[in-house]
């Protein structure tokens, strides 16, 4: 059954001149019930739109000139041949009735004809838009500094396997403006082997603490056959390199994102900077009921950048907090090696233990906050600074097969201590993997303290070590997972 057959119009003629469709009952339950539906049915490939242009130049000019606006400030991006292909079904949802879109002229610049591919929702001005969903099931929102950056999905699906990944696509959305700073998006998901039904609440908050987008996720899922990595939460974003390598850049550094925060259902707080790393990797951290995670870019210093176009310094990260307990899981980090900062290369998600099954069911609910502010910055200190380079005394000869790393914390559980206040590194490093270790207060720095290590890495059984700030039996800071190349 395909979607156009789940959506289909009555065959009541529709008023000469109107965009839309005759009106049709909308509810969040009928999605779902179509959504279930359309599990049972073999899956049928969107085909392309014969609407879609091939030239890119084209295509950027009917997505970001000036155009008409739809219910709720809406502006569509069309079928693009380099871009989105594949046209989606567009309805306008009032008072729990839904209207089809079946005629976008007028709605691109100029004579522009072609079939919708996604749209944006644009602020009052109608300057700019701050969430977006084109692509698959790729969608994105602006943060605190009304810049985009990171990306997030509906659903990843065996992202790292080996026989490949698989992308399931938003076919339908049924658009239902709440107020000026608020709108629901409700999102048909289909794909080869699930079909759902996504509602996302999006809030647009302009100031106050909570300054950015929120949303309230509810997701329906239903597997028309065996997942093996079922990837929930997920989003997508790129790290090039920063100041721990070397450049590739005239550019200090080049990253939308540097690092995944979780907040554990223990309790436990976890950094783990990103990497460009010579081979595609899987990291896997063990978060059971997780209180949260997401893909964080904590430097914002403009001069740590220096890019007056792209504005690195003003990406947001994108923290998830489930709803409810998730159960037994792990989040997951996939790196993938990058020469450039176009593509995406990082994807972090949780994976849940229980297994994706044919015929199965699963609902989900989390909130997802898109913003400049580092939702992870109540933890008791965080690691603010990264460095390596060659490991012994500076104006010796490095040591050979050894590497130095430097990680700066700083938070208020180290305001006041003194260097002889019993502060010192925790590591899982072997004892001979260990040359050199410090911890020390930055002079002049209240609450910023260093750690230093000087590291054997050919004495490492993983390609991996932990370091945090500890005194006694007391964390003082989050753990640091840090990964290498050896």
């Amino acid at each position: 059954m395909s979607l156009i057959a789940l959506s289909a119009l009555p065959a009541r003629a529709r008023a000469a001149g109107s965009r839309f469709g005759p009106d049709e009952a909308f509810s969040r339950q009928s999605l779902v019930e179509m959504a279930r539906r359309l599990a049972a049915t073999r899956y049928v490939a969107p085909a392309p739109s014969a609407s879609a242009a091939a030239n890119f130049d084209a295509y950027v000019q009917a997505a970001y000139g000036p155009a008409e606006v739809l219910p709720g400030n809406l502006r569509l991006f069309p079928v693009s041949q380099a871009v989105a292909p594949a046209a989606v079904a567009l309805h306008i949802v009032e008072n729990g009735r839904a209207r089809r879109l079946i005629d976008a002229s007028g709605l691109y610049p100029g004579t522009v004809a072609a079939e919708p591919a996604g749209f944006r929702v644009m602020n009052a001005d109608l300057k700019a838009d701050w969430l977006a969903f084109m692509g698959a099931s790729y969608f994105r929102a602006a943060g605190s500094t009304g810049q985009y950056g990171i990306s997030a999905r509906g659903i990843a699906i065996d992202t790292g396997a080996p026989a490949g990944e698989e992308f399931p696509a938003f076919t339908a959305f049924w658009i239902e403006p709440v107020a000026a700073d608020r709108i629901k998006v409700h999102a048909l998901l289909d794909g080869p082997s699930l079909t759902g039904a996504f509602t996302f609440d999006s809030h647009h908050h302009l100031d106050g603490d909570r300054r950015g987008v929120s949303q309230d996720v509810q997701a329906s899922l239903f597997f028309r056959r065996d997942i093996a990595r079922l990837g929930i939460a997920p989003a997508s974003s790129m790290f090039w390199y920063d100041q721990t390598g070397p450049r590739a850049d005239w550019r200090p550094e080049i990253h939308d994102s540097d690092g995944l925060a979780i907040w554990s259902g223990t309790g436990e707080r976890i950094w783990r900077p990103l990497d460009n790393p010579t081979v595609a990797r899987l990291s896997a951290f063990r978060a059971d009921s997780p209180r949260a995670f997401g893909l964080i870019q904590r430097d914002q210093t403009f001069a740590n950048y220096q890019d007056d176009g792209a504005f690195y310094d003003r990406r947001p990260g994108l923290w998830v907090e489930p709803k409810g307990s998730w159960g037994a899981g792990a989040v997951m980090l996939y790196e993938m090696p990058t020469a450039g900062e176009t593509l995406d290369n990082i994807a972090a998600f949780w994976v849940p233990d229980a297994p994706a099954r044919k015929g199965g069911r699963r609902e989900l609910a989390y909130t997802l906050t898109w913003t400049s502010a580092d939702p992870s910055a109540d933890a008791a200190s965080r690691c603010v600074d990264l460095y390596e380079g060659p490991a012994g005394i500076p104006g010796a000869a490095p040591e050979s097969g050894a590497r130095k790393f430097v990680f700066d914390f700083s938070g208020p559980a180290l305001s006041g201590l003194a260097r002889d206040s019993g502060v010192t590194a925790g590591t899982d490093l072997p004892a001979d993997a260990v040359i050199r270790s410090a911890a020390y207060p930055v002079v002049g720095e209240d609450g910023h303290w260093r750690v230093m290590l000087d590291v054997r890495t050919a004495k490492l059984s993983r390609p991996e070590f932990r370091v945090y700030l500890k005194r006694g039996a007391d964390a003082l800071s989050e753990t640091v997972i840090k990964a290498i190349d050896r």
